[in-house]
């Protein structure tokens, strides 16, 4: 069966190929026979209640000039099997209006992954708020004093994120009695005024932040992100974090059985979730990375599994 597949993406010559998640999905679809086309989100548009996109067909392989534009052409968004929501965050107005586009396709015609409906639901800071007995104590507030009764009330030491951050960007260690614990509060808040998660802090953290990849709420494989050394604490790759290999524990299978369920129900098929001492920090389900690092350590080639179940998904 072939398919016409749609990859919402930022600018396509700015990605890493040996990095990028969604380069080997897309190549893995073109191998496999299936229409590969390519759009931003500045392509998007609405016509009478209907969504329409300034689309490109696409052809990629692995060599320096890794890949060839053929010509744009307008239409319908529905006229995709399959749209690939894949644009990295912010998850700004842009990004919001986008997937309010994105629900106004048929799901019975299209397919579009993840849901859009369950992205604006999960908010990857938020999200994992839904499973209170596999999360690190926690705190969503924007009032300053109640972050430092929180410190105190988590052993005297947390972290504090940004509701709206990615990549590790914003994220600060805090400690009881720092100097610096009130200034860093008032600047991550903007002064009261700003939302933000305030977790317990992790000494496992040190050891690495697992992602662990979900596929239709089942795991499919895992890596180490390991935080560069002298004292940092963020493993996110976008903050220099390093990968090593990693195996699925009976705590990593157990945490997929509580959260698959609820993955299923929202549309959320293709997840990262991140796990520090056995504790879920965070989930992602806008645009999870980590197939290529999990591929090159264990030997297997995940994207294929990722794109056979968006055949089974159109076929069903």
């Amino acid at each position: 069966m072939k398919l016409k597949m749609a990859f919402i993406m930022d600018p396509v010559e700015s990605i890493n190929t040996e990095k990028d998640t969604t380069f080997v999905l897309m190549l893995e679809a073109q191998a496999r026979g299936h229409e590969v086309w390519y759009l931003e989100l500045k392509d998007m548009f609405v016509k009478e209640a209907q969504a329409y996109t300034n689309a490109t067909p696409i052809s990629l392989e692995r060599s320096e000039e890794f890949y060839k534009l053929g010509e744009t052409q307008t239409m319908k968004l529905d006229s995709f099997d399959v749209v690939w929501m894949r644009k990295d965050p912010p998850v700004n107005n842009d990004f919001l209006y986008a997937t309010y586009m994105l629900s106004l396709l048929d799901e019975t015609k299209t397919k579009v992954l993840n849901n859009p409906t369950g992205i604006r639901e999960s908010n990857e800071k938020l999200y994992s708020l839904f499973f209170p007995e596999i999360i690190p104590q926690s705190i969503v507030t924007k009032n300053i004093s109640q972050l430092e009764d929180f410190l105190s009330e988590s052993g005297g030491e947390m972290v504090v994120k940004p509701l709206d951050g990615h990549g590790g960007e914003g994220i600060f260690y805090v400690r009881k009695g720092d100097r610096n614990a009130n200034v860093i509060l008032e600047a991550i808040t903007k002064f009261g005024t700003e939302y933000i998660v305030a977790q317990k802090f992790i000494e496992e953290v040190s050891e690495g932040d697992k992602r662990i990849i979900i596929l239709n709420g089942e795991p499919l494989g895992a890596v180490l992100r390991v935080p560069k050394p002298g004292g940092e604490f963020r493993s996110n790759f976008h903050s220099g974090g390093s990968p090593a290999k990693s195996e699925l524990t009976d705590r990593d299978l157990e945490i997929c059985r509580q959260i698959g369920p609820r993955l299923r129900e929202d549309g959320l098929y293709f997840v990262g979730i991140d796990v520090i001492g056995g504790y879920v920090t965070e989930i992602n389900t806008t645009s999870p990375t980590g197939i290529q690092e999990i591929n090159k350590l264990d030997g297997v080639k995940l994207e294929t599994q990722v794109i056979e179940f968006a055949e089974e998904l159109c076929s069903a």
